[in-house]
């Protein structure tokens, strides 16, 4: 068993955990394997999260004066946590695929950009294409009309060379 000031210490850290990252998803981890949670673990860890299981009782007392602190109002069963302060797309995809290879792994909720969110809406962030294809969905967006212009004004002295080459073949320029 783990003495007061340990739990104490992990009281505070997982509040300070609540307070910067700014997205959470609480999950429900029944009857998985070691082998399992291993994949499940690298698979958070790739997407730029961390994941970890813990008490109910914990994760109610650690979210309370945080946007968390509607999660943990009335839960129950065994509960872990995946959250990340940086991309929760990423993360979102990462649970998502582990959920539909591993069904006994389900979400409860979770917590994005400071909204609680539920499961219908973690589907739907985990549907949203990645960070990177956004961004550069977006350049293409800002670099597009640059282009347009660009073919408008070589088309115009594109033309007017054929038409100038085309007189002086025909000899429409005699002086």
């Amino acid at each position: 068993m783990k003495k007061k000031s340990q739990k104490q210490k992990d009281l505070e850290e997982l509040k300070k955990q609540f307070a910067s990252d700014g997205h959470v998803f609480v999950t429900g981890f029944e009857k998985l394997t070691v082998q399992q949670d291993f994949e499940l673990r690298k698979s958070v860890r790739n997407a730029g999260g961390t994941y970890k299981v813990i008490k109910n009782n914990l994760a109610e007392k650690a979210s309370e004066g945080t946007p968390a602190e509607a999660l943990f109002k009335n839960i129950s069963g065994m509960t872990s946590l995946a959250h990340t302060a940086t991309d929760p797309v990423a993360l979102a995809k990462a649970l998502t695929a582990y959920a539909k290879a591993n069904p006994t792994f389900t979400f409860k909720a979770g917590i994005v950009e400071g909204r609680v969110i539920d499961v219908a809406s973690i589907q739907d962030l985990a549907s949203l294409p990645s960070r990177e294809e956004l961004l550069a969905k977006v350049l293409f967006l800002i670099n597009s009309p640059a282009q347009r212009l660009v073919s408008a004004i070589n088309g115009v002295g594109r033309n007017l060379a054929v038409v100038l080459d085309q007189a002086a073949k025909e000899e429409k320029f005699k002086a």
